[in-house]
């Protein structure tokens, strides 16, 4: 019988106590991780935008996002708004909310849509999605300003990509033409 020409690794032959001190030191990298999140981010419109009154002269309230139910499937999950921001956009004198929203996911970076919220006599209501779920994207900055609602869109060039570490950026901006929100600017995808 021939002897290995190397010694045994203790990788080799692990006991029952270096599953639990691996298990307990990835306790410790993931609850680190959660409290070291970034703070839900939130956008905010620029000052010509917020000056929107009622009839009245009071400031017309700009739809809230809390209650509205979003075209996103999320199996049970629910989902978060995590970011929002109000202006004039259809220059109706009313403020519209676009807020970005996606899964209530546990973690990893889950892919987000992008939705116009109108107020009318009701509760607020999705009237466009800018940036559909299905398209796996994930939206980096947001902004609404000036009429317009712009944000950097973050992807994959492929399945092979993890799903942490988005390798395309693209940015975007809408505007709102006669019957419907069009999509002003978009360069082509590139690696970042």
């Amino acid at each position: 019988m021939q002897t290995p020409a190397l010694p045994d690794l203790a990788h080799t032959a692990a006991k029952p106590m270096h599953w639990l001190a691996t298990a307990a030191a990835m306790a410790g990298v993931v609850a680190l991780a959660g409290l070291l999140q970034p703070r839900t981010a939130t956008a905010t419109a620029t000052a010509p935008e917020q000056r929107t009154t009622t009839q009245h002269g009071a400031p017309a309230p700009a739809p809230d996002p809390a209650g509205v139910e979003f075209p996103l499937e999320c199996g049970g999950a629910g989902t978060t708004v995590a970011k929002k921001a109000s202006g004039d956009l259809d220059g109706d004198g009313r403020p519209e909310t676009v807020a970005v929203v996606h899964c209530a996911a546990g973690s990893g970076t889950p892919p987000g849509g992008i939705y116009v919220l109108t107020q009318g006599s009701g509760a607020p209501r999705v009237v466009a999605t800018l940036v559909d779920p299905a398209d796996r994207k994930t939206v980096g900055d947001f902004a609404v300003r000036d009429g317009a609602v712009s944000a950097t869109l973050l992807g994959y060039s492929s399945l092979d990509v993890p799903r942490c570490c988005p390798d395309q950026e693209e940015q975007a901006s809408w505007r709102w033409k006669g019957q419907a929100f069009v999509r002003t600017s978009g360069d082509l995808a590139r690696s970042v």
